[in-house]
């Protein structure tokens, strides 16, 4: 059954009454929800809860999307999509179709998707086929059998010489020598005959064998190039709008980005959609909010009813070409907030200083040019020779950075880190009550290609991650914890205190990970180490002002 534009288009009632309308568009990177907003994602989960043919899999968790607009009348309303697709589909009445569905039945994605999985049954069948499995088992029994032949007959042959060396230094005997020497000959001659009959074993079966195996690997080149040629014609078909009225494929969109090409699902993401509806009907978008309904996915941290940014990989260059020509809120990561703060020195000798990092102010520097440490430091000693920092923390966490005033002493701490031989302890406050009171979290890390710098746990990707954490107060329904990181991973004391297999417990204020606050409580409170020139034990302390 089709369905119409009201179908799509939802109204607030009186509760949207007194709202002011948001000043500009939602920057959708980092962002705190709209009053409007929230009541529009308010109405869409109550509309999931209600759908009880989809539980099943809305508890398995996915991403969903609210666009609150304006129409040509002034009338406010908001939209709503899901991002992939939903019980099989990718329409369904109440959420904005997608920009191309890929689903439609006989539509060319279904048609060559088809043949693909037929090569693939095909593949399958050639790679289980009792001839194919009975041709390679043989074949490998072959080779482990002949080579142990040949190891064999190679050790006999050192027995043998060993042999006629000891008859050698026993007996030397002219006419014995050239004996010997025939004899050697003639192993080492039937050694060789040996070794062809084996290979020439081994090559029958070898030939026999690549009848099936080149038919898989045409098959598989052939399943490459279709797939490939199949994703370009599908990104072809997501032409995608902008308020200036400009349209560009996915293609077009991507080809100047480093990675070239669309990433498999681009396109498909709830705000998109909702974009390219509201652009195709004349309805002004205003505000924004994407959020994950069901549990959390193994690897990343998505937590039920919780708003999140729009990913950088995949929708980073699509929202750059859509929402050209509206105006959007300023990145709040680009805020020079602390232009005019002084660097608080917390320790300083000869050879190396210990600075107070404030949340919000950048380590090194970055390509928007904010404030940083690094140039901090580098006017405050102009005549240091070193790279000065030895170590970052995240823009958010506030506490102490260790820098060196030489390029030999910044060695010499660096080694210090890489051998885990200065102690850290970082301050928090989580979300939440944390039942244990001290602990080891050991969660391996590794980046999200698709949402960078977004961290998730990967068994098979990451590196060894462990974390040693102890609780200090539980007070008005949060914990207070002090967390002495065994490794120095990205974002890792944030993903072990918010995974659920970690804490389960955000850090407050942890716009990734966790909710939004005025600042991430975070803060590196303690380095422990021996120094360098010195060979003396050195503790630097600035406590967390929370």
């Amino acid at each position: 059954m089709g369905h119409t534009f009201t179908d799509y288009i939802h109204r607030f009632d009186s509760a949207a009454d007194g709202i002011s309308l948001p000043p500009a568009f939602t920057y959708p990177f980092r962002y705190t929800p709209h009053p409007l907003v929230k009541l529009a994602a308010g109405k869409v989960q109550a509309y999931l809860a209600a759908r009880h043919d989809w539980a099943e899999e809305l508890e398995r968790g996915k991403m969903f999307g609210v666009l609150v607009v304006e129409d040509r009348e002034g009338g406010l309303g908001f939209l709503a999509a899901f991002s992939g697709n939903l019980a099989g589909s990718n329409r369904h009445a109440y959420f904005v179709p997608p920009v191309f569905d890929l689903l439609q039945p006989g539509g060319f994605f279904r048609t060559e998707e088809a043949e693909i999985s037929a090569i693939n049954r095909r593949i399958a069948e050639l790679e289980q086929s009792p001839e194919y499995v009975c041709l390679r088992d043989e074949y490998e029994r072959m080779k482990t059998e002949n080579a142990r032949r040949l190891a064999g007959a190679r050790q006999w042959l050192k027995e043998e010489k060993a042999r006629r060396d000891r008859l050698r230094e026993e007996e030397p005997d002219g006419n014995r020598e050239q004996t010997l020497i025939r004899e050697s000959q003639f192993q080492k001659a039937e050694y060789k005959r040996l070794e062809k009959r084996l290979k020439a074993e081994e090559e029958r079966l070898k030939t026999a064998l690549a009848v099936h195996e080149d038919e898989i690997a045409r098959l598989k080149r052939e399943r490459r190039s279709r797939s490939a040629a199949l994703q370009l014609r599908l990104f072809g078909q997501f032409r995608m709008l902008n308020a200036k009225g400009e349209t560009k494929d996915l293609c077009e969109i991507f080809r100047d980005t480093p990675q070239k090409t669309p990433p498999a699902g681009a396109g498909e993401c709830a705000l998109p959609k909702m974009l390219q509806f509201a652009y195709l009907h004349r309805l002004r978008p205003l505000a924004m909010g994407e959020f994950w309904w069901g549990n959390s996915p193994k690897e990343e941290i998505r937590r039920h009813g919780l708003f999140y940014p729009s990913c950088k990989g995949k929708c980073g260059p699509i929202l750059g070409h859509m929402l050209a020509g509206l105006e959007v809120e300023g990145n709040p990561l680009q805020e020079d907030a602390h232009r005019s703060t002084p660097l608080d020195i917390v320790y300083e000798d000869g050879w190396i200083v210990v600075a107070c990092k404030p949340a919000g102010m950048l380590s090194v520097p970055g390509k928007d040019g904010l404030d940083n440490v690094l140039d901090r430091l580098r006017a405050r000693y102009p005549d240091a020779t070193g790279p000065l920092i030895v170590h970052r923390l995240d823009m958010d966490t506030s506490g102490l950075i260790l820098a060196a005033k030489d390029k030999e002493m910044h060695q010499r701490l660096q080694a210090l880190f890489e051998t885990r031989s200065i102690r850290k302890r970082y301050t928090a406050i989580l979300e939440g009550i944390v039942e244990t009171d001290e602990g080891r979290i050991g969660l391996p890390l590794c980046p999200d290609p698709a949402d960078r710098p977004r961290q998730r746990v990967s068994a098979e990707h990451g590196k060894p991650a462990v974390t040693l954490y102890r609780v200090r107060k539980r007070e008005n329904g949060r914990t207070w914890v002090d967390f002495c990181p065994l490794t120095g991973r990205t974002h890792q004391l944030r993903v072990h205190a918010a995974h659920p297999q970690g804490l389960d417990h955000p850090i407050v204020g942890d716009a990734l990970y966790g909710h939004k606050a005025e600042r991430m409580y975070l803060h590196a409170a303690s380095l422990s180490f021996v120094h360098p020139a010195t060979g003396k034990e050195i503790t630097v302390t600035r406590e967390a002002d929370f």
